[in-house]
């Protein structure tokens, strides 16, 4: 149960951040940076495994955010054409299950390049600084508050 609080919870934080600036490709850049420095830092990754692990880790972010990014638009327009009734909750269900399958294969070919490429302590290290960067942005996202609805 948990962990469909946390897919879900990332999924609207995927939305958010992507609705909010849609339009400034940078903005998931400078995520993407932040998050990698963190990284680095805190599973204290050597000068060489930084070299190594950078590129299957901007790999492996960007295939999750254009992931993320099919499936808000999918879910997005289910529901805004209103004239064909009620979505298919069918398919909703289904593309819900394959987007959490689609990320699970995600990271498990990321994981499968990454201990290839740091030794298991590291990777070890690597993991909880991934979970801990997450769990800031929820935590973060969460004391924002809810946004305002825009005044006509």
């Amino acid at each position: 149960m948990m962990k469909f609080k946390i897919l879900g919870a990332l999924l609207l934080l995927s939305g958010f951040l992507y609705a909010t600036d849609a339009g400034n490709p940078s903005m998931i850049d400078q995520m993407h940076l932040r998050k990698w420095n963190i990284l680095v830092s805190q599973a204290q990754l050597s000068p060489k495994e930084v070299e190594l692990v950078q590129p299957v880790f901007m790999e492996y972010e960007n295939a999750v955010w254009t992931l993320h990014q099919k499936n808000r638009e999918f879910f997005k327009s289910a529901f805004q054409n209103k004239s064909k009734g009620k979505p298919n909750f069918a398919e909703l269900n289904d593309r819900y299950a394959d987007f959490d399958f689609q990320d699970a294969q995600l990271f498990r070919n990321y994981h499968y390049k990454l201990r290839k490429l740091l030794p298991p302590e590291t990777l070890f290290k690597y993991y909880l600084a991934e979970k801990e960067f997450k769990r800031k942005l929820l935590r973060d996202f969460q004391d924002r508050g809810p946004r305002e609805a825009p005044k006509p």
